[in-house]
């Protein structure tokens, strides 16, 4: 007759690491929906780790405590909308400056109408946008520092004016103020006074053109000055 083991049955090493990736998957989810709705301040670990249904040692374990958690959080919500890394490929990857706002407006506007957007990425990047935390940390600086010098070196080329300049920047707010006004407004108020325009991924490439013709526009008159 053989004998029973009292001994605990080791996990493989891959279902242990499967394990820790399901659960740091919970907490980026539900610590950004959190986020989103409450910000950094309004926002507890405890009740972060309740509705993820882990252990509140979790947090300090993958995250090393909960700014660690929002900065990943955060660099996960850039990533559901569009990585720099990306915009850079494009824009790298079209042959005149044109075709480069083209290329930069395009992912920026397919982002924007994606569902990424109105749920809690897009929100915590709107809400950021306005009242950025303290704790979002440098490393999340960088990258908008990177898509701003991208944008301005479009600019210059297509104006003759210095990148550095207050006229290149001037036009750079321009072109991208739609953006933030579709990321941070109410698209249904918005659609309810103007109800012939479409917000839908379907409608992503018209609206990037429209925006991308009527920044050319401009930067045309500009250059003419």
């Amino acid at each position: 007759m053989k004998r029973k083991s009292n001994a605990r049955r080791v996990r493989p090493r891959s279902e242990t690491d499967a394990r820790s990736r399901r659960t740091r998957s919970r907490l980026l989810e539900v610590a950004g929906k959190a986020f989103a709705a409450q910000g950094f301040d309004g926002s507890t670990g405890q009740d972060i780790c309740r509705k993820a249904r882990v252990n509140t040692a979790a947090i300090v374990y993958h995250f090393g405590g909960m700014a660690g958690l929002y900065q990943a959080v955060l660099s996960e919500a850039i990533g559901r909308l569009v990585t720099t890394e990306a915009l850079a490929i494009a824009v790298q990857g079209a042959s005149d400056p044109q075709r480069q706002l083209a290329a930069f407006l395009g992912l920026i506007v397919r982002a924007l109408t994606s569902p990424a957007s109105q749920s809690w990425p897009g929100k915590l990047f709107g809400r950021e946008f306005i009242s950025p935390s303290k704790v979002r940390g440098r490393a999340h600086d960088e990258p908008l520092a990177a898509r701003s010098k991208m944008l301005k070196s479009i600019v210059g080329a297509l104006t003759g004016k210095p990148a550095g300049g207050p006229q290149v920047a001037r036009c750079c707010i321009s072109i991208m103020a739609p953006c933030a006004l579709l990321l941070l407004v109410n698209r249904r108020q918005l659609q309810r006074f103007m109800p012939g325009l479409s917000l839908t991924p379907a409608s992503a490439a018209e609206l990037a053109k429209h925006m991308v013709d009527f920044s050319l526009a401009g930067l045309a008159a500009v250059a003419q000055r």
